[in-house]
């Protein structure tokens, strides 16, 4: 008698693939690990296809979680309102499957407000968007939902923005010192998504980062990458700081260091 074929380790069903953090996350992601099943509303480039908001997921294989990055960062309120009704979805199909939901937030839930921020500091967007992943946050809850506020994901952020439109600007502040922020690599994502899934419980909230702040100037130096300064407004923030101590209880990071942070970019750079 044959041995039967051995089953398939199957990964994450990983919603929003063709996005830019979608994108950075299918690249780094590792080898050798369980592969992700990742989703596109087309199909395209070899992904599983839904349409989130407009038909029912059909002939899904086995997985072992649910990463939500499909959202909308741009648009009017009823645009950024998506941001709810995507993750609602996606939690309703993690209950029916019985698997845990992981929702990619973002550090804009806490607005420009200064010391190191953790989980339980009141939140104060000062943006629509930063309002917007409130609302989906407050809206979309469960035992097996988990909501990460993310810092900047280095080649995913407005400094990458900035190198491709040709002119990357720092504000400067009255130290002279430019802003410093929560930073992290997409492979620092990639194992945090698999240690989180891989926790036997978890809390509704996580910040996500790398521990320290990281300066942009610095990165943008040790990617070789020209910049300009200018004096910063009265809005401007010179540091964005998230505490990530139930983070590094779960899933320990390496400091913020701005090398590793330009060698993300300059990765995010390069054709795939």
């Amino acid at each position: 008698m044959h041995d039967p074929a051995p089953q398939m380790v199957r990964g994450p069903l990983i919603l929003g693939a063709s996005g830019r953090l979608g994108r950075a996350l299918r690249r780094v992601w590792p080898a050798d690990a369980p592969q992700p099943l990742w989703q596109t509303r087309d199909g395209a480039g070899d992904t599983w296809a839904w349409d989130i908001l407009n038909a029912a997921p059909s002939h899904l294989p086995p997985i072992d979680g649910i990463v939500v990055l499909a959202g909308v960062t741009h648009g009017d309120a009823t645009a950024l309102a998506l941001n709810t009704a995507l993750a609602r979805a996606c939690a309703d199909l993690g209950a029916a499957l019985g698997v845990r939901v992981l929702v990619a937030s973002s550090q804009a839930v806490y607005g420009p407000q200064q010391g190191l921020l953790r989980e339980d500091t009141p939140p104060a967007p000062a943006s629509p968007y930063g309002a917007a992943k409130l609302a989906m946050e407050r809206a979309v809850t469960g035992a097996h939902v988990t909501h990460l506020r993310i810092g900047n994901v280095a080649g995913c952020d407005a400094l990458a923005e900035g190198i491709a439109r040709g002119d990357v600007v720092l504000d400067r502040f009255a130290d002279g010192q430019g802003p410093c922020r929560a930073m992290l690599t997409p492979a620092d994502l990639a194992h945090v998504v698999r240690c989180l899934l891989a926790a036997p419980t978890l809390p509704p909230i996580v910040n996500v980062a790398r521990p320290g702040s990281t300066a942009m100037a610095d990165v943008l130096r040790a990617a070789d990458v020209p910049f300009v300064w200018r004096d910063s407004g009265p809005g401007a923030l010179p540091d964005l700081a998230l505490d990530v101590t139930l983070l590094q209880d779960i899933c320990p990071l390496p400091s913020g260091d701005a090398a590793a942070m330009a060698e993300a970019l300059i990765q995010r750079t390069r054709p795939a």
